[in-house]
């Protein structure tokens, strides 16, 4: 790759970033012009139904772009959705080269928006920063290729491994900073998924304070619909959004009561613990759900790690010891027999947040190129 490439390609990225929150379920998107080696014109995706990145750049650049390169992070469209294909633009605009980070596996697209642009006499040159470009959309890559959402597991944590003590207090582990990036990130996802257990014990609300770009689903595993309709998620219910997934031999009087009150009940076709997590990430999937942010409790955590359906860590490390034998770790479930078998972070970033560590990590994804895309 040429040192101006790459250069001009991160630029692009940097913007791509920018659309994070307001684009879902459509891609993260960067463009930059460049003429005789100067950036001429620049955007992003802003959000979701808008122009794309090269729309703006294109439009910025002017009479500039003609005979520029445009660095895009991802294949240009060839088809009309919500906008007209960006492909045609392109060719409007009258630039000579194009610099791809990454193909886009989406079937209206994959490789057709690279062969038009060529057909028609420009240069295209495919994977500047390509393994960069995966990562910034690697939820919109899932949801495209497998038809599930990328899922974030998230927990706090003393130095020990506790996630309460031995009479159950967790509040509050993790401090000030630490609680403000869950609301942000809370604010850029479409699901937040608790278990029943937390739901009856912690009451919480599960909404991003401030409001970010999204509102997050809250979304509740209850087989036997416990959901107390006195709790802040049901009393909240026809404002923010709660979905509850449930056996089908749930009571169907309480099941009344929670719709009548603004939640929405689905049954789950299984009972068995990794069946009902494929089923609930199916079902997200098919309402175009692109991150779901899973926060506990325990048992939850634990059977979307045996299910082997977390993507992401999200674990804040206190400095303080709880201690105590029986007081809860953060990931139950059957876990790992054998230290050969536990999971191994294969990305990941240490960072402070406030007085506590924040562990970000993902795992390597299982290679998706056989994996048939879903409509």
């Amino acid at each position: 790759m040429d040192v101006n490439d790459v250069e001009f390609m991160r630029q692009a990225l940097h913007l791509a970033e920018r659309g994070r929150g307001h684009v879902e379920p459509n891609p993260l998107v960067g463009a930059v012009v460049v003429r005789e080696g100067r950036v001429v014109g620049s955007g992003w995706h802003q959000r979701f139904g808008g122009p794309h990145a090269e729309v703006f750049a294109l439009e910025e650049a002017g009479e500039a772009a003609r005979g520029g390169t445009l660095y895009v992070t991802l294949e240009p469209c060839c088809h009309f959705g919500k906008t007209p294909p960006c492909t045609d633009a392109i060719l409007r605009a009258g630039v000579k080269r194009v610099v791809a980070a990454m193909s886009d596996p989406f079937p209206e697209v994959r490789g057709k928006g690279i062969a038009l642009l060529r057909e028609h006499g420009i240069s295209v040159e495919v994977g500047c920063l390509a393994d960069e470009a995966e990562e910034l959309n690697a939820p919109y890559l899932k949801l495209v290729r497998t038809g599930r959402p990328y899922v974030i597991a998230k927990w706090a944590m003393s130095l020990d491994g506790r996630i309460a003590t031995v009479t159950g207090d967790a509040r509050w582990i993790s401090g000030e900073e630490s609680r403000r990036k869950v609301h942000e990130v809370r604010g850029k996802v479409d699901g937040i998924l608790i278990g029943i257990g937390t739901a009856l014990a912690d009451d919480p609300l599960l909404t991003a304070r401030p409001h970010g770009p999204r509102t997050a689903c809250r979304i509740v595993l209850d087989n036997r619909l416990r959901l107390p309709l006195s709790s802040r998620l049901v009393q909240t219910a026809k404002e923010v959004p709660v979905l509850i997934f449930h056996e089908p031999q749930a009571d169907a009087a309480s099941k009344h009561r929670l719709e009548a009150a603004g939640c929405e009940c689905v049954s789950l076709p299984t009972t068995g613990r990794r069946e009902a997590i494929d089923a609930v990430l199916d079902e997200l999937g098919r309402r175009r759900f692109t991150q779901v942010l899973v926060e506990g409790g325990a048992e939850i955590l634990g059977s979307f790690f045996d299910a082997g359906q977390v993507d992401e860590t999200m674990v804040f490390v206190a400095p303080i010891i709880i201690g105590g034998r029986p007081a809860l770790g953060p990931v139950g479930g059957r876990g790992a027999a054998t230290l050969h078998k536990a999971l191994r972070l294969a990305r990941w970033t240490v960072e402070a947040s406030g007085e506590d560590w924040l562990i970000r990590g993902r795992f390597r994804a299982a290679s998706l190129d056989s994996v048939e895309p879903r409509s």
